[in-house]
């Protein structure tokens, strides 16, 4: 009796339990349901957040307008000042150059707000892909908007400013210096995630490095449309300023595909059992 009793116990302590089977990463995360209205505070709540960070930043923008400006405009050769149309022109300048100096500070913030309103709507394998990416992306970005600020922009203004010097006054208008500028930075800050989306697109498996390869010529077209597009003025001089960088940028682009993002596609595709 006593070892019919506890010949059941010996089995359950000698019972292994089953390991819980790991989440598939391919599977998006399981969220508590929301509603609209809770989907809109969220949204909200993110808002605010920005714009307080911007109107903190703002106050070091405006300390650091002025000193920007004078730089704007030497690296513009405008000598003698900006050209004004309207009598508000000035002011708004000052206060303009303020807010994107703002801006430019608090991006970080704004990118990780993004990226926690959007996160919920991933897979786990695309959020893995998308934060391992954000270093580079951030890296890129500030690196494409310095060779705008510092190398593209200046000798765009070199070459502008002593074309037929000996008929045209060149006193620019300070509006337009100031968009002529962000139109270079931004564009360029976005066309440098160029290798980024190279390296997405191949390790999700939709592009192979072998086929970027054979995409040369369409993406030499392509780039120097995108050139087209970013560079404010017309002349094939700054077009091939924002070309060169972006035709670099897509052999590199290649490049790191092949080293990182060519084996799980390759083996994705490799039958089993088949020879290495």
């Amino acid at each position: 009796m006593i070892r019919a009793l506890k010949a059941p116990n010996l089995k359950e302590k000698l019972h292994k339990p089953s390991l819980p089977k790991l989440p598939d990463p391919s599977q998006p995360d399981v969220f508590e349901e929301m509603t609209l209205l809770e989907h809109m505070v969220e949204l909200r709540d993110r808002i605010v957040k920005i714009v307080l960070a911007v109107a903190i930043a703002f106050i070091a923008g405006i300390f650091l307008a002025d000193d920007l400006l004078d730089l704007l405009r030497t690296r513009a050769n405008a000598l003698n000042g900006f050209d004004v149309v309207s009598p508000t022109d000035p002011i708004t300048m000052f206060f303009k150059v303020a807010l994107y100096i703002a801006i430019g500070i608090t991006l970080p913030v704004i990118l990780w707000q993004l990226f926690g309103f959007l996160a919920p709507g991933l897979t786990r394998k695309e959020k893995r892909l998308l934060i391992s990416s954000l270093p580079f992306v951030s890296l890129l970005f500030l690196g494409g908007a310095a060779y705008g600020f510092f190398v593209a922009a200046p000798a765009a203004f070199q070459f502008l400013s002593s074309f037929m010097s000996d008929l045209f006054e060149w006193s620019p208008e300070g509006n337009a210096v100031i968009t002529f500028y962000l139109t270079l930075m931004i564009g360029l800050a976005l066309a440098f995630q160029l290798p980024v989306v190279m390296f997405l697109l191949a390790k999700l498996g939709v592009v192979t490095p072998k086929k970027m390869r054979s995409f040369r010529k369409y993406a030499l077209l392509i780039i120097f449309i995108a050139a087209a597009v970013i560079t404010p003025s017309t002349d094939p001089f700054n077009m091939a300023l924002v070309a060169v960088p972006l035709l670099v940028l897509y052999e590199v682009g290649i490049l790191i595909a092949y080293l990182f993002a060519r084996r799980p596609i390759d083996e994705a595709k490799t039958p089993k059992g088949a020879a290495a």
